[in-house]
């Protein structure tokens, strides 16, 4: 368990941006993978020695694929051969080389020795009968058809009917009997978890639950990379090309906030006196932000300490923006509760998302989505009241984007418009919220205490419901991997 907000001693952090290089990790597995390559041949020890590294470093299956083929071509290319897996070395009598030399005498003696080993097999399997049969079996089929029918039962089938009703007792306990007749014990866990949540629990359910449970902070291996990030904690909704387009924009965005707030003598501008430094800082929440920080891949933003603000976690726009710690998050709140708000407030803080800490409403997201357009395309065909009211704010965002962001632009209109050249920017704007509670969820890693941060009142809202189907999902259990905390 970590204690004040510490990494525990092994702790790995990857990359700190979303940028396409290797992380330390993934540079580690690069270079045993190169050492693999040197004689162009890949044999099963070398094969078992990576996938056990690959296991141990805790990275993804699918993202170690692209790495290992753009590796395998890069070497194909520059040494013009052919890169192959060896698994097996077969006898020096079957060697291809000297079958061929022989001529027919060789082949003869091929064949003679698969004569030989064909009935050799059938010597070993009629001496493995007869082993079986010599051995005691006591069967007990007292539960085979419950086990039988939980096992069948597919656990992507039933966490649709979770999705579709999370508070929803018996389709949360049928998920909990798959996983457990499949011997899944972190995912049962997760169930059991679920079930305690939402106050359906037996006791035995309560009893698994509380037999593994974190007590406090989790302690995990590994950070959450840009990719880990979009793949398994974002909320389908907030539709990723939206959000890549907004990205290209918001540093232009952001310094036309704060020059317009600037003007109007709505700056804030915190004291200087107040500005927190993470290690040497004695406050639990400057250390709870800086801790969720490194988890989440992110370097940690400027804070300022403004004990009589009425706020928790707050964004302050600036050239950076910076956090503002207020009084909601500096008494009265556990170690956990302090994790969730600090992830739930620093996913905002990735470029994709950013622009909604700027602009909240729907209308003004839908005016810089569609300037956004029009600086990939300026022909875009849109209503003519419309352009006028998008082009200032295109003529304002122009002149901060450099070439290269203009570039972008143009090739994700072009996406954009290759996938139908529609988005849902309500729907968009939900998701995101969604999304940051998951990540809040995903760095306390405690349902009960993440459903209560929600501030949903009594009842389970949108974003519990949601929170509730994510902590039984796939990309949910795979992250827990990715961390290091499965059980």
């Amino acid at each position: 368990m970590a204690g004040d907000f510490e990494h525990v001693e092994g702790f790995v952090q990857g990359e700190i941006s979303a940028g396409l290089s290797l992380g330390p990790l993934e540079q580690q597995y690069e270079e045993l993978f190169a050492e693999a390559l040197a004689d162009g041949v890949i044999t099963s020890d070398e094969r078992a020695r990576l996938e056990q590294a690959a296991d141990n470093l805790g990275l993804n299956p699918r993202r170690l694929l692209e790495l290992e083929q753009a590796m395998l071509s890069a070497y194909e290319s520059r040494h013009s051969v052919r890169i192959v897996e060896h698994y097996q070395e077969g006898p020096s009598s079957l060697a291809p080389l000297r079958v061929a030399a022989d001529g027919d005498a060789g082949r003869a003696l091929l064949l003679k020795r698969i004569e030989q080993l064909e009935a050799r097999v059938l010597e070993l399997e009629q001496e493995l009968r007869q082993a079986q049969a010599q051995i005691n079996v006591e069967v007990d089929l007292t539960d085979l058809e419950v086990t039988a029918e939980d096992a069948s039962e597919e656990p992507d089938v039933l966490w649709r009917r979770v999705r579709r009703d999370p508070t929803q007792p018996s389709h949360l306990r049928a998920l909990h009997r798959a996983y457990q007749a499949r011997g899944a014990r972190d995912a049962a866990w997760c169930a059991a978890q679920a079930l305690v949540a939402i106050g359906a629990a037996t006791s035995e359910e309560r009893a698994e639950f509380e037999a593994a449970r974190v007590t406090g902070l989790i302690s995990p291996r590994h950070s959450v990379d840009a990719r880990s990030f979009s793949e398994l904690i974002s909320h389908p909704d907030e539709e990723a090309l939206t959000g890549q387009l907004f990205g290209v924009i918001v540093p232009a965005v952001l310094l036309g906030k704060v020059t317009a707030l600037r003007r109007d003598k709505t700056l804030h501008i915190p004291d200087p006196a107040a500005r927190q430094e993470p290690e040497k800082s004695t406050i639990t929440a400057v250390r709870a932000l800086s801790w969720a920080a490194a988890l989440l891949g992110l370097a940690a933003p400027p804070m300022y300490l403004e004990k009589e603000r009425q706020v928790g976690f707050e964004h302050i726009p600036g050239i950076p923006p910076v956090t503002v710690l207020g009084s909601g998050v500096l008494s009265g709140r556990t170690q956990l509760e302090l994790a969730f708000e600090a992830g739930s407030h620093l996913s905002w803080y990735r470029p994709d998302r950013f622009i909604r800490t700027l602009f909240t409403s729907v209308p003004d997201l839908e005016d810089l989505f569609l300037a956004a357009l029009t600086l990939g395309s300026p022909s875009l065909p849109i209503a003519e009241e419309m352009r006028r009211r998008v082009a200032p704010i295109a003529q304002a965002i122009a002149p901060v984007l450099g070439p290269e962001q203009l570039d972008r632009l143009r090739g994700l209109f072009l996406r954009f418009v290759e996938e139908g050249g529609r988005t849902n920017l309500q729907r968009w704007s939900a998701g995101a919220e969604r999304t940051a509670a998951r990540a809040g969820f995903a760095i306390c890693s405690d349902l009960t205490t993440a459903l209560g941060c929600l501030k949903e009142g009594a009842a389970i809202g949108e974003l519990g419901r949601d929170l509730i189907a994510y902590s039984v999902s796939e990309p949910y259990l795979e992250l827990r991997q990715r961390l290091g905390v499965r059980l």
